[in-house]
């Protein structure tokens, strides 16, 4: 199923003269959608899952809300995709370990690793193993890295107003791949959060791609063997684009749970990316080679210019017995040329 005729509406509704892409526009103004925890009645006045639940509230990093249930034979805690929504996430007994597992996973690290690295799409791939599976992530990552080289970001006015990057770092395009295992134990809640709260994909059994771009934001979620070339490029065309429309709520997608504190993380992105690379101690080239690096309008370039050939320690010989040659010769002529 193509993007292209939705793409179209958003980007002709409310066009602006923000030449941002969709996906930094995301990470520097769209704030993720919380999630909602809900808790038994004799769970929530526990000390020790108030203790658990303590950093949580207020200013807490993941975007992630609690409440109490208001029916009093509820036995598990609930986590759902919002307040407003029914469709479960998550359902069990709450405790250190499964707390843990609801705010974070390894596979979320990397997300959030890659996000703030400031990749522009992440094509999370959750695969079976299976031969036909290696193909189609094959031929994915194929394509991914094609219209990488073939695409382009909108040219950045620094002087307006409406198109003011956020902190963060520095603004590129690249593509990446996140490959995961449909019966991954420990990615189980991802899986679920990454084909959306709809559900029209079942992570148990069906290979599928989502695109991750933004704080957590899913643009959508593919059957692999649907996400065909035209797919691909629609979605990640979209994403790299200009921003032809502010609010959140009307563009495609839905949010993943990620522990992590996007005000304080992104300024500290631009500070990482500002600091000058460590400078690598290189052993000196060989003899025969020189590296000279010369000044140029763009990057340093490195040019492997060969060294002269080292001369001889009597190589100055040859000049000074052609000038006692000389001399000699002038002195047999000139008495030659007197007597004349």
């Amino acid at each position: 199923m193509r993007l292209a005729t939705l793409i179209i509406a958003i980007c002709t509704s409310g066009a602006c003269a923000c030449t941002i892409p969709v996906f930094r526009y995301a990470l520097d103004r769209w704030e993720a959608d919380k999630f909602h925890l809900v808790l038994p009645q004799d769970v929530s006045k526990e000390p020790a899952i108030q203790d658990l639940l303590r950093p949580l509230r207020a200013n807490g990093k993941a975007n992630l809300d609690f409440t109490t249930a208001a029916d009093p034979t509820q036995k598990h805690a609930v986590l759902r995709y919002s307040r407003t929504s029914d469709k479960q996430v998550w359902s069990g007994k709450l405790d250190t370990a499964t707390l843990s597992a609801v705010l974070d996973s390894p596979a979320r690290k990397r997300l959030v690793q890659q996000l703030l690295a400031g990749d522009s799409v992440i094509w999370v791939i959750a695969d079976s193993g299976s031969p036909v599976d290696v193909l189609e992530v094959e031929r994915i990552e194929k394509r991914l890295k094609f219209l990488e080289q073939v695409a382009s970001l909108p040219i950045q006015d620094p002087n307006d107003p409406d198109s003011q990057l956020g902190p963060g770092p520095p603004l590129k395009l690249k593509f990446t791949t996140l490959k995961l295992r449909l019966d991954d134990p420990a990615e189980q809640l991802l899986l679920r959060m990454l084909v959306g709260p709809r559900a029209e994909i079942d992570p148990a059994t069906t290979s599928f791609a989502s695109a991750v771009f933004g704080r957590g934001r899913v643009l959508g979620a593919w059957p692999l063997a649907m996400l065909d070339d035209a797919s691909l490029e629609d979605a990640c065309m979209f994403l790299v684009g200009r921003c032809g429309c502010r609010l959140k709520n009307e563009n495609p997608g839905w949010d993943i749970l990620l522990n992590l504190d996007w005000e304080k993380a992104l300024p500290a992105a631009e500070t990482t990316a500002a600091k000058p690379a460590d400078v690598e101690t290189l052993s000196p080239p060989p003899a025969q080679l020189r590296a000279t690096i010369e000044p140029a309008t763009g990057p340093d370039v490195l040019k492997i210019i060969p060294d002269e050939p080292q001369k001889p320690a009597n190589s100055r010989r040859g000049p000074v017995l052609l000038c006692l040659a000389a001399a000699l010769v002038l002195l047999v002529l000139i008495p030659r040329w007197l007597r004349k």
